[in-house]
């Protein structure tokens, strides 16, 4: 029998993100996806104009329903949240599903380039923080794990994202360094940050979407950062240049995917990389425009 996860998170017509991004690559994976939306939209929110009809108050109808059918999920995955209630909803929901043998795994999306997305709020900050304490794992970006740890997420912008420009990062776990990000300082950073988070909570971390300088040969790099209790691995490319719409749901997906398949945190960040670079270097080869996210079914085949 397959392996079940259920995965929350919005449904959006055009963008190639959220659940019709993380659909088709569970499936692919060879697990059941179960998806309980949180809102229903034309296209995603990138977009100038778009329609939304918000789910908060009909997922408790969907898993009410599932509650009477008995249903056991191997994992649940959750990813875009819109605000509190959703967060408060979502903790119920775990209340009944969430048990020893299901794993949880928490995209944290609350920001990006150094700062938190102006829709979400202080007390969204701290929801999502306390949704992150019941996490197995968690897939933030660099902004995303400051806004976690209570450092200022600044350090995750230009400065310390962009290449190689100088910047100052001190963080309140006596972290400091002066001078470019390459490899050795941004794992350091990243890595003592996501360290801090785990003693709340998670067991693994993976840091996503980190842009530093290789030392050696001056190139920009994209890489992402698979951290647990027995240390920090960091997996890199050269930086492509772009950035799409749903690229972290994909990898997110390809993370919760791997683990209901029994992958160890290496071989699923590595595959993930491998899959979402594919996609989107054929995305920047054809001039996709980054709303309509990248044409990652072609690469399905990967996954299987």
């Amino acid at each position: 029998m397959a392996k079940k996860i259920a995965v929350v998170n919005d449904l959006s017509g055009f963008g190639r993100c959220s659940l019709t991004a993380a659909i088709p690559v569970i499936a692919a994976m060879g697990v059941q996806p179960c998806p309980l939306p949180t809102a229903v939209l034309s296209a995603q929110t990138g977009y100038p104009s778009y329609f939304i009809d918000d789910y908060t108050e009909k997922m408790e109808n969907i898993y009410r329903e599932w509650r009477k059918m008995d249903v056991r999920f191997d994992g649940i995955y959750t990813g875009f949240l819109s605000d509190v209630g959703q967060i408060r909803r979502i903790e119920q929901f775990l209340d009944i599903f969430h048990g020893e043998d299901t794993f949880l795994l928490v995209d944290p999306v609350m920001g990006d380039n150094g700062a938190r997305f102006g829709i979400f709020s202080e007390e969204f900050q701290y929801a999502m923080r306390e949704l992150v304490c019941r996490a197995d794992i968690i897939t933030p970006n660099l902004t995303e794990l400051c806004l976690l740890a209570g450092e200022d997420c600044r350090l995750a912008g230009e400065g310390a994202a962009a290449a190689g420009e100088m910047c100052h990062c001190e963080t309140k776990s006596g972290f400091a360094e002066t001078g470019k990000m390459g490899k050795g300082h941004i794992t350091n950073l990243a890595g003592q940050m996501a360290r801090d988070v785990m003693a709340q909570g998670p067991s693994e971390i993976v840091v996503t979407g980190i842009r530093f300088v290789d030392e050696e040969s001056g190139k920009e790099m994209m890489g992402n950062l698979a951290v647990t209790g027995k240390g920090a691995e960091l997996f890199a490319a050269e930086f492509i240049g772009e950035s799409y719409s749903g690229t972290g749901d994909l990898f997110a997906s390809v993370i919760a995917g791997g683990r209901a398949r029994g992958f160890g945190p290496a071989e699923s960040v590595n595959l993930a990389q491998k899959f979402v670079g594919a996609a989107i270097r054929d995305a920047v080869r054809e001039g996709v425009p980054r709303n309509e996210g990248v044409e990652f079914e072609r690469h399905l085949g990967m996954l299987v």
